[in-house]
């Protein structure tokens, strides 16, 4: 039977994550419904916490992550970190940037199992949870989004790592426009490693609270006994990966939209308008720097990943050459009127010498890349759970 441990720190954090002990499985539940698990700081440090010592705990051998109510996670609490920023100094964002970043890395190289349920929408920071994780378990329910370039952003959390993995240049299609995916889409491209049924979700997680190993084969197993193949729906973007291909294979997201534009011209179908009104409703220099970064992450490990990621967050958060990322906060996710004013305004407009500085090192004395911590499962050259 499993025993609850929400009442073993007094620090603040545990009402957000709830741990329950399951024999040799812990199951960790994201718990800001009301913000749909958004991640906060309190929240990445306990998961810190938690993943550091449950990895060193021989008596854990498995992890679950899961959210309570209808998100798994939207995202970081990036509103939060722009208020801190515009209140304070930059250096308070990137200090939430740095810890969500280790999260994120040692999450990647861990040396457990983490079996992911993503019930429910699972965007941006959630994504970084989940993602980076060995089992990600989708639904029925399950909406999945990069959406970060319609909010002056870009997809980091090493998205770069994993979109640049996708088949063809989906990744492309996925970073620069926001597309929601759904659960068969997710599965079908090798984001989610699983499709169970919603219904049968406590069935799979009472199994998983009865495993004595780490064995990751034990593990697929006991997920497989309730996993389905699903078909793609009919007007699913992954069914025209040749389409995907063909025009985000280009070299400029200008070039991208000019062929979309072609594409349009003589086809039918509603994804690649969407596609075209997102790109050109998102921030011009948001597009410029995710083709960039991961046209990069392809040739590149999840720590190198990162600590770009980091780098850029910290030229964001010091509004070097825009503000697009305070402006979309607000236009988003504050005043919600969701008409942005960017600034460059147009492609044409960003400055490619800008362009580098961004991933360049951060003109600051007091200023450090992203040190990651040591890892003794990288002994083993780390292989890609996508």
């Amino acid at each position: 039977m499993a025993s609850s441990s929400q009442n073993a720190s007094n620090d603040g954090t545990t009402n957000q994550v709830l741990v329950e002990d399951c024999r040799f499985t812990r199951i960790l539940t994201l718990n800001r419904p009301r913000q749909l698990n958004a991640l906060s700081t309190p929240m990445i440090m306990k998961l810190l916490k938690l993943f550091v010592a449950y990895e060193k705990d021989s008596d854990v051998k498995l992890l679950i992550v899961k959210g309570n109510g209808r998100a798994f996670s939207a995202g970081g609490d990036v509103a939060a970190v722009v208020q801190s920023v515009t209140q304070g100094h930059w250096t308070l964002g990137a200090e939430f940037f740095w810890n969500e970043y280790t999260l994120n890395y040692i999450i990647a190289t861990y040396s457990k199992p983490q079996v992911s349920i993503l019930d429910g929408i699972v965007m941006g920071g959630g994504a970084g949870i989940s993602i980076h994780g060995r089992f990600r378990v989708v639904t029925e329910k399950t909406v999945f989004a990069m959406p970060e370039t319609a909010l002056g952003f870009f997809p980091d959390i090493g998205a770069s790592y994993f979109l640049s993995r996708l088949p063809g240049f989906f990744g492309e299609y996925v970073g620069l426009t926001g597309a929601r995916l759904d659960g068969a889409e997710m599965l079908a491209c090798g984001l989610a490693t699983h499709f169970v049924p919603s219904m049968n979700l406590t069935y799979l997680e009472d199994l998983l609270t009865k495993v004595e190993t780490s064995d990751p084969f034990v593990i697929c197993a006991i997920i497989d006994q309730f996993s389905k193949m699903v078909p793609l729906k009919v007007s699913s973007a992954y069914n025209r990966l040749d389409i995907i291909d063909k025009c985000f294979s280009k070299e400029t997201v200008e070039d991208i939209i000019s062929a979309l534009e072609k594409e349009s011209a003589s086809m039918d179908d509603e994804w690649i308008v969407v596609a075209i009104q997102e790109l050109k409703k998102a921030s011009p220099i948001s597009l410029k720097i995710t083709l960039r970064l991961i046209r990069e992450g392809r040739l590149q490990g999840v720590d190198r990943c990162l600590m770009k990621d980091f780098r850029l967050c910290c030229h964001i958060l010091r509004f070097e050459a825009s503000k697009d990322f305070s402006e979309g906060c607000r236009a988003i996710l504050v005043d919600k009127d969701r008409n942005p004013k960017w600034e460059p305004s147009r492609l044409d407009l960003v400055d490619s010498k800008v362009l580098d500085q961004y991933f360049a090192e951060v003109d600051d004395p007091n200023w450090e890349d992203l040190k990651l911590p040591s890892r003794c499962s990288l002994d083993v050259k780390f292989v890609s759970k996508i």
